[in-house]
This record gives structure tokens, sequence and C-alpha cells, in this order.
């Protein structure tokens, strides 16, 4: 296989891996609704979890996680792989970003997805379980204290970064770092409105059992 057929069938594989919706699917399943019906109609966790419980909510998180990770560890791996452009180190980095590009972008739920947090996460943990600690760290000590998931997810994204770049021998020349920073930038462009109703004191507040909706 060449190097360009390698380098698309990556990148087709991690988005569609990507875009597997995993909220909308268990919620039809599981209670007959489309959860882009109920509360801010995203797909992601948080949503999921505000509007269908803990169980579902929780589900969805680690299914998006996955799907994050799982294609970052398996595709390099793969014997038609082998030909991708500077090799596993790379496709692993292309494998990530295409993964996340799916959940944000599903074609399996026009083109409508969820905001990158939890499938970004899955693509540190594979890529760097240290930088993946650390965000879990932060977004969570950012919840408690705050209880806007929102800012958790910034600051996360924030702090994951900076971690990709201290535990990196190369610092912001090593590819892990940029593709951490360019997964930040999807992060925070995408919670572009709950920045604004953050700094207008509007943002909704996370609530850890089910919300009325």
């Amino acid at each position: 296989m060449n190097a360009t057929t390698s380098l698309a069938l990556a990148l087709l594989t991690g988005y569609v891996c990507g875009s597997l919706p995993w909220g909308l699917w268990l919620g039809r399943g599981l209670r007959g609704v489309d959860v882009r019906t109920l509360g801010s109609g995203n797909l992601g966790a948080t949503n999921v979890y505000r509007s269908l419980g803990p169980g579902i909510g929780v589900a969805t998180l680690l299914l998006d996680i996955a799907k994050g990770a799982l294609p970052v560890w398996l595709v390099p791996g793969a014997s038609w792989a082998q030909s991708f452009p500077g090799g596993a180190a790379w496709c692993a980095l292309a494998v990530g970003f295409a993964a996340v590009a799916g959940h944000v972008w599903t074609f399996l739920a026009g083109f409508k997805g969820g905001k990158g947090v939890a499938t970004s996460a899955g693509v540190l943990l594979a890529l760097s379980p240290p930088a993946f600690g650390v965000f879990v760290a932060v977004f969570v000590a950012t919840l408690l204290l705050t209880r806007y998931v929102s800012l958790g997810s910034i600051l996360g994204a924030t702090a994951f970064t900076i971690a990709l770049w201290r535990f990196s021998t190369d610092g912001a020349a090593n590819p892990r770092f940029l593709l951490g920073l360019l997964l930040a930038v999807v992060v925070v462009v995408r919670h572009k409105d709950n920045i604004l109703r953050l700094l207008k004191g509007q943002e909704r507040r996370f609530s850890f059992t089910k919300e009325r909706t």
C-alpha cells in the first residue's frame, strides 16, 4: 500500500470511529428519545447526563473517550498503516485529530456532534497518560469548585497543552504538543457561546443528578 492510500485510510478510520454518536444511540435505544431535542441539543456527555441521567451520561462519556483512545492505540499497528508518511507516531497523531473531528462533525448526525472534550481526552489517554491525568485533575477540580463544565473543559484543555509542552523533551517543537494545541483550540472555539455566558454570569451550573428539561 502506498503512502497516500495509507494516509487516507488512517484518517477515514479515525473520523468514522470519532463519528459514532453514542449519546444519540443510547438515548434512542434505552429511552426512546433523541437527545438532540433535549437540553442544549448537544450530543456530548454533559447534555446526555443532564437530560437522561447519570447512567446514560457516564456511559456516553466513557464511550466518547474510548472512540478517541482506541483508534490511536490500534490503527498505527495495522499492516496497512506501515506506509503512513512519517511513520507510526505521525499516524497516531493524524488518527487522533480525525477522531476528534468526527466527534465534532459526525456524518451520522447531520455533521453536528459534541464539543470534542471527551474524545480529545481519549486521544490524550492514548498519546500521553500524564497529560491526560493533568486534564482530569484540572477538569474535576474546576467542576467541583464552580460546577461549570464549560470552564472545566476550557481550563483542562489549557492545562493539557501546557503539560504536553512540559513533558516533551523538545518542548513546543514536539508533534504531540502541536496536536494538543490544535485540540485545545477546537475545544475553546466550540465553547465560544459558553464563554460569553460565563462572562455575563448566565452560564448554567452542573448538577450531579438528572435535571428537568
